[in-house]
């Protein structure tokens, strides 16, 4: 095979693991009362981040982690507080409900998950590599 099919081989099956990763999101909580993307939030959200820090991290716009965290903050599970350093910023930071909802959903992402199938050496050398590709650009 030659470099520029492999490469699209690759591009395929990365794609591939993305859209069954975001399946899995999607069943891990079917049942509950939250969205993909509130529980996505949550995930990101092991330490205080503004809306700014929050979307890059669920890669997606900072209008969109708004609605997110509206939702989010109705239900008590965040709230927003002045950002420490930018007068012009809020910070968000999870509720003590939000914080056991995050380690509930962290548990329930952990189980069957499109990575199943990598033993640990596989997972962490899978994780180097692509921490490596996604540097390189």
């Amino acid at each position: 095979m030659d470099r520029s099919a492999e490469t699209r081989e690759l591009c395929s099956l990365i794609s591939e693991l993305a859209h069954d990763i975001e399946e899995h999101v999607r069943r891990c909580v079917a049942d509950s009362e939250l969205t993909a993307s509130q529980a996505i939030a949550l995930r990101e959200l092991a330490e205080p981040l503004s809306m700014r820090e929050l979307a890059n991290r669920m890669h997606c716009a900072t209008s969109n982690v708004t609605f997110v965290i509206d939702r989010l903050e109705k239900q008590g599970l965040v709230t927003r507080r002045p950002h420490p350093t930018d007068r012009r910023a809020k910070e968000i930071a999870l509720t003590e409900e939000g914080a056991q909802q995050r380690t509930r959903i962290i548990e329930r992402f952990s189980v069957n998950t499109p990575l199943s199938g990598l033993d640990a050496d596989e997972q962490q050398s899978l994780h180097e590599l692509l921490r490596r590709a996604l540097s390189a650009r």
